[in-house]
C-alpha cells in the first residue's frame, strides 16, 4: 500500500479484538521503524514489547494512578472536551491489546526526541500496513512506567502502543483540509 493511503486510512484503536496477531507482524513494524532517520544516524530509540498479562495490568495500574492526578487538574475546557469524547482515568486498552510496544529515547543522543518521534511515525504506518491498530497514549507520569521496566536512566519513555485487530468502531477523526494547514514563503 502507499504511504499516503495508508496515512489517509489510520485512525486511533482503543478497543481490540482478543485475537493476538503474529509476533513476527510486530517485528516487521519495528523493522520498518527503525529505519526512520535519525539526528547524527544516531538512532536513539529503544522498542520493549509487552505481551506478559501481569506486567500490561501494572503498567495499567501505575498510568491509571497518574490519569486520576491529570484528571483532578484538568482545565474546565479540557475537562469538558474529555467528558463529551467518553475519555477518563481508566485505561482498559492497556491491559486488553495482545501487545503493548513502550518507545524509549536515549536522551544523551543529538536530536534524541525529534528522531524517537520520527521513528514512531513509521511505526504507527507499518502497524496499519500490517492490518493492526494502536493508540499513541502518553502517560502522564511516564517515570512510573520507566521504574516498573527497570529502564537506565539515561532512556525516557515517549509513548505506549497498544497494539492488535482493531475492534473500535469509532471512526477517524476529521482532518483539517490541506489549505488550513500550509503557506508559502511564510507564515
Amino acid at each position: 500500500m502507499k504511504v499516503l493511503e495508508l496515512a489517509r486510512r489510520r485512525k486511533t484503536v482503543r478497543k481490540f479484538l482478543s485475537e493476538k496477531p503474529p509476533f513476527e507482524d510486530i517485528l516487521k513494524a519495528i523493522d520498518a521503524a527503525k529505519e526512520a532517520p535519525s539526528g547524527m544516524n544516531a538512532q536513539p530509540w529503544h522498542f520493549v514489547i509487552v505481551d506478559d498479562p501481569w506486567i500490561k495490568e501494572r503498567i495499567r495500574e501505575v498510568c491509571e494512578i497518574g490519569e486520576r492526578k491529570f484528571y483532578e487538574k484538568v482545565s474546565r475546557k479540557l475537562g469538558e472536551w474529555l467528558k463529551e469524547k467518553g475519555f477518563s482515568p481508566e485505561k482498559p486498552f492497556l491491559s486488553e491489546a495482545p501487545y503493548l510496544i513502550l518507545v524509549f529515547g536515549y536522551t544523551k543522543a543529538p536530536y534524541w526526541l525529534h528522531s524517537t518521534w520520527i521513528a514512531v511515525g513509521y511505526l504507527l504506518l507499518a502497524l496499519e500496513e500490517l492490518g493492526l491498530g494502536t493508540v499513541t497514549y502518553t502517560p502522564p507520569n511516564p517515570r512510573a512506567v520507566e521504574k516498573l521496566l527497570n529502564a537506565p536512566k539515561e532512556y525516557k519513555l515517549q509513548v505506549i502502543l497498544p497494539v492488535g485487530y482493531p475492534a473500535d468502531p469509532k471512526p477517524k477523526y476529521e482532518r483539517k483540509k490541506l489549505e488550513e494547514v500550509v503557506s508559502f514563503n511564510g507564515f
